[in-house]
C-alpha cells in the first residue's frame, strides 16, 4: 500500500519533534556541566525551613541565591536565582541521640528551566549570624551611607565598603560589591573545607560569608558531618549533638558545585 501524502508529512513533524526534545534536553545538560563550572560557590538564603520534627522526607527546600554570581564562562547568574532541594532522611531526636536530617541540594532554576546540578555544603549560618553580618561594627550610624560602612563577615573577615577592601588580618582577600563580596576562597587553618578548586585566585561571590567560611555558624549543637563530596554525591548531613535540628528560614549557606554534576 502506498503511503499517502498526510501520512508522511506526520511522520517528518513527528521526527522534528523528537529531535528538538533531545536537543533541548543535551542542551540543559550541557549548561549544567558547562555554564556552572566545578567550584563554583553558590551563596544562598534558604526560603524554607529545616525541622527534624516538622520537615517530612520528600519535602521540597527551596533556597535563592544572595549575590550575582560571576561564572568562568563569563556568563553570571542573578541574584534571586532559585535553588531547588529535597529532604532525604530524618532521625528525630531521643532521649538518647540528638537528631539527623540529610538534604539535597540539586535543581538550579534559570528563565522558567529546571536544570540538574551536584553540589555540596561549605558553610551554613543561622538567620541572626546573617542579619548581623550586614550591620555595621559601631551600631547604625545615620550619617554614614551604607555603601560606607564598616561589617564583619561570617567567619572574621572585615569589609571595608566605600572604596576599601575585603581584608582577613593585614591579607587583602577581595572587594565589596553592591549587593556582597568577591573574594578569594581559602582553606581555613585545620579546618575540613578545601580552597579553590580549578583555578587559582578566582574571585568568587560569598556574600555575607569569609573567605574560609567552613562549617555552622550561630547554630547550636548543629554540625555538618556529611558535606555531600563523598559518594552519594550532594548527599549533605546535619546531626544535633542533642535536640531537634532547627535551622530557619532566612539562614544563609555556601553550596558548591561539584564537578560530577548528574543528569536526572
Amino acid at each position: 500500500m502506498m503511503r499517502t501524502p498526510t501520512a508522511t508529512i506526520l511522520e517528518v513533524a513527528s521526527m522534528k519533534f523528537t529531535l528538538w526534545i533531545v536537543l533541548l534536553a543535551f542542551s540543559t545538560q550541557l549548561f549544567a556541566q558547562s555554564a556552572v563550572p566545578a567550584g563554583t560557590i553558590l551563596p544562598v538564603a534558604l526560603s524554607s525551613s529545616l525541622n527534624s520534627r516538622k520537615s517530612k522526607v520528600g519535602q521540597v527546600i527551596t533556597a535563592r541565591i544572595m549575590q550575582n554570581v560571576p561564572l568562568a564562562t563569563g556568563s553570571r547568574l542573578r541574584a534571586g536565582t532559585k535553588v531547588l532541594g529535597r529532604v532525604v532522611e530524618i532521625s528525630p531526636a531521643d532521649g538518647m541521640h540528638g537528631a539527623t536530617m540529610s538534604i539535597r541540594f540539586d535543581t538550579l532554576v534559570v528563565s522558567k528551566r529546571q536544570i540538574p546540578i551536584t553540589t555540596n555544603v561549605r558553610a551554613l549560618a543561622s538567620m541572626m549570624a546573617v542579619h548581623e553580618a550586614q550591620l555595621p561594627e559601631t551600631g547604625p550610624d545615620r550619617g554614614t551611607s551604607e555603601n560606607a560602612w564598616t561589617t564583619d563577615q561570617i567567619g572574621g573577615d572585615v569589609v571595608y565598603r566605600g572604596g576599601g577592601p575585603v581584608a582577613k588580618g593585614l591579607l587583602t582577600v577581595g572587594e565589596p560589591t553592591a549587593d556582597g563580596v568577591l573574594a578569594q576562597v581559602l582553606p581555613p587553618p585545620g579546618g575540613k573545607c578545601r580552597g579553590e578548586i580549578g583555578q587559582a585566585a578566582r574571585l568568587q561571590a560569598l556574600w555575607v560569608f569569609s573567605s574560609d567560611a567552613c562549617g555552622t555558624y550561630d547554630l547550636a549543637n548543629i554540625t555538618i558531618t556529611r558535606a555531600g563530596r563523598t559518594h552519594p554525591l550532594g548527599l549533605v548531613t546535619l546531626t544535633s549533638d542533642k535536640g531537634d535540628i532547627n535551622v530557619r528560614a532566612g539562614s544563609g549557606a555556601l553550596l558548591r558545585v561539584d564537578g560530577n554534576s548528574e543528569s536526572p
